[in-house]
């Protein structure tokens, strides 16, 4: 066990998910903010009911921390653009983007994703996983993945998660001292496709427009033919631009 700053971490060699274990650790802590971290994670979980998968070399953890249940979207913000400055602080080269709700893209491919849950009493979990070394190769993934590595960046797993928590520490501090806004119009300069056409996939629908922004409470704002229209949840894509070819 260290701390990293008030941050009680446990690194462990095998879980089945960071979340179930900082869940775990919620009904019997109160004030504490924890981390669990782990080598394998052989049950991880992702939106939408999806499997995260735990390739050896990567990095998966899970903070908690006692939190109103209406700060989830300002979480989900603080902690993509503390990705965000991580990755780009490692290569400033690098085009790293933030894709809505909580992905961030590396070169237009996904390199981490994450999910939120309740805990016990007032804690709110935060799961996230960062292809560190590999990433992986499956059929009829909805978007393509990329790893630090494979983008030529190597860091060391514990080293990227100090990192990222020195970074979360100072977004959680502005938001704590001056709200949501700052911590939004710095992730909406980082955003993919601001005030470019998108397709939002819904449960049952696709619904396309251009992303405008998003509200106070994170809702991604589309302009559709019909009007504003906000999104709470929902995949976005990217139409392909048209190529022109020089005959």
């Amino acid at each position: 066990m260290e701390y990293i700053g008030e941050w009680m971490l446990h690194d462990m060699e095998e879980v089945g998910s960071t979340n179930d274990e900082v869940k775990k650790l919620s009904e019997n802590i109160i004030g504490e903010k924890v981390i669990i971290s782990a080598q394998r994670q052989i049950n991880g979980r992702g939106r939408r009911g999806r499997t995260w998968i735990g390739l050896d070399g990567n990095l998966f953890f899970s903070q908690g921390l006692e939190c109103d249940l209406n700060a989830i979207g300002a979480l989900v913000f603080i902690s993509t653009l503390s990705l965000w400055r991580t990755i780009q602080d490692l290569n400033p080269l690098l085009d790293v983007k933030l894709k809505w709700p909580n992905d961030v893209l590396v070169n237009d491919k996904k390199v981490s994703g994450m999910l939120l849950e309740k805990g016990e009493g007032k804690y709110l979990i935060i799961g996230i996983g960062v292809n560190i070394k590999i990433s992986p190769n499956l059929v009829n993934m909805i978007y393509p993945c990329t790893s630090l590595h494979e983008e030529g960046v190597e860091v060391d797993r514990l080293d990227f998660l100090r990192s990222y928590i020195d970074n979360f520490n100072s977004y959680y501090g502005i938001w704590q001292n001056d709200g949501f806004e700052p911590i939004k119009q710095e992730w909406l300069t980082h955003a993919k496709g601001l005030n470019e056409a998108i397709v939002v996939h819904l449960d049952n629908e696709d619904t396309e427009g251009v992303f405008t922004g998003v509200d106070e409470q994170g809702a991604l704002l589309l302009n559709t033919r019909t009007g504003i229209k906000k999104i709470y949840a929902g995949d976005v894509f990217y139409p392909q631009r048209k190529q022109i070819v020089n005959e």
